[in-house]
């Protein structure tokens, strides 16, 4: 049986085949954490707040009535522990169910079911150098009286003879240097596994100190540990949203990795104009190219090349800023080491390799800026990349430097061209915080603090400037096509300008505390993610049009940090006005929690439907002996439609059945229950009665009776010849003579014939 509790204070009971729920029991309370126990089926444990105090939780036990009905009431509840971490990691039953225990901060309590025992334990709250001794996991031992806890200090403790409050003892292993994430018993209970920060997976034989294996490098630090119920695979949950499956040998299996989530998402989303993927920050020092379409990491860039270590309060070398050229062949990134006496700083490019199909270290600049880059773009001119390519970068040094291609002079150097510094630009000795070029290529826009200058990009003369005073500028971009003339800007102080490039004036501002600004690149459209009131609204726009053709409040809690529009591969048909803007391009945003979220064009009800029903299929079989076997046979069966001429009934039929759509494009663990199924493929089976017309009915007798008309043809053909002579007529002057049967019939076979090949000549 499977159970599933939410925050709404109800618990499911689903049934597997079906994959609906079968019985709904309503709590009335909010629900943290569900443990069901085998040896309990009337009854489940939950973790509640508890009534009148803040950040105070209760483990409670819920007894599951077996009335009739769907939505049942469950009200009768016991607390057997009281002062509980809501987390998982903190409470754990042991021996099938004989007892419970949880642990926080420096206490340990454990209640044992039968005897209605409760015993308390306490840790002296001793600080050592590699932290403290508080409680940060437990584990329960599956067949004996053990229990394993993991703490902030790095050691384990495995607990024994709990059942009396003072004799109880305890043995210490460690090996870990900082926090014990998780633990987990083997289903025998002859080994331990632990992790930690250090991502590596020790397994612990006998509980001893002695006698332990380890699997490393598994990039990350582990969160959770899960084993098997047969015991043969163990899987561990990582901090970068990865799971690695591995082997009882502790041998790694498998690896499922969608997003990476990383500690701090400083390079923002950026789009790689080659693979259409999502690129940011990925582990320590990556650069992760993220597919949307199939939720799947497509490659790693290593951009600082150098070893990790994972330890707290390490000033390590990390990945802050990423700029592509507009066709993605030259890729600029920046590292930074932050240093109170001598900070970092490098600049690198990377070219696109074609034969190798990855990215090539071309030129690497120490110290590009006296300061921290803010921020760096390249000029996106598609037809003249190779020729004229130019790099940005502005700093905090409160200057923006202008980066060329030349000629590599170096005989050692592999490549042919480098990267050098052709111009230095300021502003009355302001800090340079963002750039970005117009659409041509012609403008290049930086903002100095509070003002934005706009400078020629062929002779680096200042053409104009533009302020808003008191706010610094926070984001800045150019309008594109039919509203290149206009420069967007975004202030610290809450306000959304717009200037007009060939008046060189205000042309309208708004009262928006905007975080993100975001152009598409394929319309004139602007998003711009306002943060007010603990909550990010969505205001879409086009620069000459004040009023946003788009607003979505409340679009959610958590605070929007970063956005991105993705062109599509093909635009999408939309029924509503109101989301055209969103035809050519998708918008993904990325919250301060590293949650990616995307705004659909289809309504809830269209994204809740089953598979079954959707007829959004791929027109592509996959090759197997059935499919092929169908595809042979819709080939025949349009060929005799061609043949007889009923185009219609080809066009219907081309029109699969979704059930049959269902069954040959739908993996096989995510498919319906038969009872589901079956219908509707009974249903695609079942011809539809149609009315014929009268010159199709016509056309079947004639067909019918083709064969005895053709062996009396000769005899009718004398009594038509002698009806002929008798019967012509005079109309309106002109003689009319009337065509016998057989006539009409060769008449109608040549009415049949198809002379469409003549007009080729």
């Amino acid at each position: 049986q499977l159970y599933s509790s939410s925050l709404d204070g109800t618990i499911k009971l689903w049934d597997f085949m079906d994959g609906i729920p079968i019985k709904t029991f309503t709590v009335g309370s909010k629900l943290l954490a569900l443990y069901a126990l085998g040896s309990s089926e009337d009854s489940v444990f939950v973790v509640i707040p508890k009534s009148g105090e803040r950040d105070t939780f209760q483990l409670v036990s819920v007894k599951l009535t077996k009335a009739a009905g769907q939505d049942l009431d469950a009200k009768e509840l016991s607390v057997v522990l009281d002062g509980v971490d809501a987390s998982p990691k903190y409470i754990a039953f042991g021996r099938e169910g004989e007892y419970v225990a949880s642990v926080k901060e420096v206490n340990l309590q454990v209640y044992f079911f039968k005897k209605k025992q409760l015993n308390r334990f306490s840790l002296s709250a001793v600080k050592t150098k590699s932290g403290n001794n508080q409680f940060t996991c437990i584990a329960c031992h599956p067949t004996e009286d053990c229990i394993a806890t993991g703490h902030a200090d790095g050691k384990i403790r495995v607990w024994r003879n709990f059942y009396h409050k003072k004799e109880y003892t305890y043995s210490t292993l460690h090996w870990h240097h900082d926090t014990v994430m998780d633990l987990a018993f083997s289903v025998e209970g002859t080994s331990l596994l632990s992790g930690g920060v250090e991502s590596v997976l020790v397994l612990w034989h006998n509980q001893s100190d002695c006698q332990k294996d380890f699997l490393p490098r598994l990039g990350s630090p582990i969160e959770y540990i899960s084993m098997a119920s047969d015991g043969t695979l163990c899987c561990t949950l990582h901090t970068d949203n990865r799971i690695t499956i591995i082997n009882s040998n502790l041998r790694f299996a498998k690896s499922i990795q969608g997003l990476i989530k990383s500690a701090d998402v400083k390079t923002g989303l950026v789009v790689d104009p080659r693979t259409k993927a999502l690129v940011l920050n990925g582990e320590p020092g990556h650069l992760q190219f993220y597919c949307l379409q199939s939720d799947q990491q497509l490659f790693s860039l290593d951009i600082v090349q150098r070893q990790y270590i994972h330890q707290a309060g390490l000033n390590q070398a990390d990945l802050v800023k990423v700029a592509f050229s507009a066709q993605g062949k030259w890729l600029a990134t920046v590292e930074q080491r932050e240093e109170v006496t001598d900070p970092e700083l490098q600049l690198k490019l990377w070219f696109y390799d074609e034969e190798t199909q990855s990215f090539k270290l071309n030129t690497r600049i120490n110290t590009p800026h006296e300061d921290q880059i803010t921020d760096m773009c390249f000029r996106d001119m598609d037809e003249l990349e190779d020729d004229s390519l130019i790099l940005v970068t502005t700093g905090r040094d409160c200057v923006f430097k202008v980066w060329v291609m030349v000629e590599d002079t170096d005989p050692e150097a592999q490549q042919s061209v480098s990267w050098s510094c052709d111009f230095v630009g300021s502003y009355h000795n302001y800090q340079a915080t963002n750039c970005c070029f117009s659409e041509d290529g012609s403008l290049l826009a930086v903002s100095f603090e509070e003002t934005v200058t706009v400078w020629d990009s062929v002779t680096w003369d200042l053409k104009c400037t533009f302020c808003h005073p008191p706010g610094k500028i926070r984001n800045i971009c150019f309008g594109r096509l039919t509203c290149s003339k206009y420069l967007i800007g975004a202030s610290d102080d809450g306000f959304l300008c717009c200037w007009n490039l060939l008046s060189c004036a205000l042309e309208w501002s708004a009262h928006l505390n905007v975080l993100v600004l975001q152009p598409d690149p394929l319309s004139e459209h602007i998003a711009a993610v306002s943060w007010l009131s603990k909550e990010s609204s969505l205001f879409v726009f086009k620069p000459n049009e004040p009023r946003p053709i788009y607003i979505q409040r409340n679009l959610c809690r958590e605070k929007i940090q970063l956005a991105a529009f993705v062109p599509r591969d093909k635009p999408e048909t939309t029924g509503s006005e109101k989301y055209l803007w969103l035809r050519r391009s998708q918008l993904f945003f990325l919250t301060d929690t590293q949650e990616l979220m995307t705004l659909s064009t289809k309504s809830l009800q269209e994204r809740l439907t089953p598979a079954s029903k959707q007829l959004a299929v791929e027109e592509s079989l996959p090759m197997t002996p059935f499919s092929l076997l169908l595809g042979k046979h819709r080939r025949q069966q349009s060929q005799e439609d061609i043949d007889l001429g009923k185009l219609f009934v080809r066009n219907k039929r081309e029109q699969d059945s979704p059930a049959v759509k269902e069954l040959l494009h739908t993996p096989a663990h995510v498919l319906p229950s038969a009872s589901f199924l079956c219908p509707i493929f009974i249903n695609s089976l079942l011809i539809s009665k149609e009315k014929k017309s009268a010159e199709e009915v016509a056309d079947e007798v004639e067909m019918e009776s083709e064969k005895t008309e053709d062996d009396s043809d000769e005899e009718r053909d004398v009594t038509e010849m002698e009806q002929e002579d008798t019967s012509q007529l005079e109309l309106l002057g002109e003689t009319t003579c009337k065509l016998s049967k057989s006539q009409e019939k060769e008449l109608r076979k040549i009415r049949k014939m198809d002379y469409s090949w003549i007009s080729a000549f």
